[in-house]
């Protein structure tokens, strides 16, 4: 039963709302005029704000406050050692930590991380929050507060009557079909969800590349941003190569850069921390344009 709530989280490493937010992991968040961010997920509207050395989470929430925070913001890892360990490796990786050490991986919806990412497909970042906002005030669950509506993700039921031409007019293009057949093989049960969470890394892969328009890249998203969190996986997209042929490589030809090339560095130079290296250096190349 949702209830207004407020929780202070006080002394926390690691937690800087726009780093948070700004990664690439998330898309259903908004800066308000305060600096605060409203963010929706599962059924829960959040305001969330950095004040000095506390983090203030309010409004509406479907169950208790804090055991939500707690695990969608992945408050019970050590990001402190782990940022300890990484800034080891050398002085790339130590000042990709100090200009960006407040990154936390979100523990989201399996679901919800899934579509969201197709439509993320040769998208950016403000265009996939837009239709994101559209295809949930299209096919919603309302929460009123405030004198203001918020919308839910959509459900995949909610989504069962919705043709390729309803998808077509959210300006979704070519991702229209994408997203149609792969909420489809959902709600036929071609590939059962809550079962993937039991299962091997490489296997859940397999299983999401069967899925329209997941590739590698977009099924590593999916198992590390999502509440799988599977923490061996190393996303490479156009940037992430970039910065690390960059830094590391050194080749004079980029697209001879290969992603096998890459994971297997990743591995060596960042360990079992490769998948938090990864976002700092997305986060590096993102912001100085590398």
């Amino acid at each position: 039963m949702q209830s207004e709530q407020k929780y202070i989280l006080q002394n926390i490493d690691s937690f800087e709302l726009n780093h948070i937010f700004d990664c690439g992991q998330c898309f259903r968040r908004n800066q308000q005029s305060d600096w605060s961010y409203i963010w929706i997920f599962w059924n829960n509207i959040l305001n969330v704000q950095n004040k000095s050395d506390s983090v203030i989470f309010s409004w509406i929430i479907d169950w208790d406050i804090q055991s939500i925070i707690t695990h969608y913001f992945d408050l019970d890892r050590d990001y402190s050692e782990i940022k300890t360990q990484l800034s080891k490796v050398d002085n790339y990786m130590k000042e990709s930590i100090q200009y960006w050490h407040w990154i936390r991986l979100l523990n989201q919806d399996l679901r919800e991380t899934i579509i969201s990412f197709i439509i993320s497909a040769n998208n950016n970042i403000p265009r996939i929050k837009w239709i994101i906002e559209r295809l949930s005030q299209k096919y919603w669950t309302e929460i009123d507060r405030n004198w203001q509506q918020y919308y839910t993700f959509p459900t995949a039921e909610q989504l069962k009557d919705v043709s390729i031409s309803d998808y077509r007019k959210l300006w979704l293009w070519f991702r229209d079909v994408r997203l149609y057949e792969t909420t489809r093989m959902i709600l036929d049960g071609e590939i059962d969800l809550n079962s993937l969470y039991k299962k091997d890394t490489e296997i859940i892969k397999n299983e999401l590349l069967n899925l329209s328009w997941i590739w590698p890249k977009v099924a590593d998203c999916i198992l590390l941003f999502s509440e799988l969190k599977r923490l061996e996986v190393f996303p490479i997209d156009v940037r992430v190569r970039r910065v690390m042929n960059k830094l590391y490589i050194h080749n004079p030809d980029e697209a001879k850069v290969n992603k096998n090339q890459i994971q297997k560095l990743a591995q060596e130079k960042f360990w079992v921390y490769a998948w938090l290296a990864q976002e700092y250096l997305f986060y590096r190349a993102r912001t100085q344009k590398i």
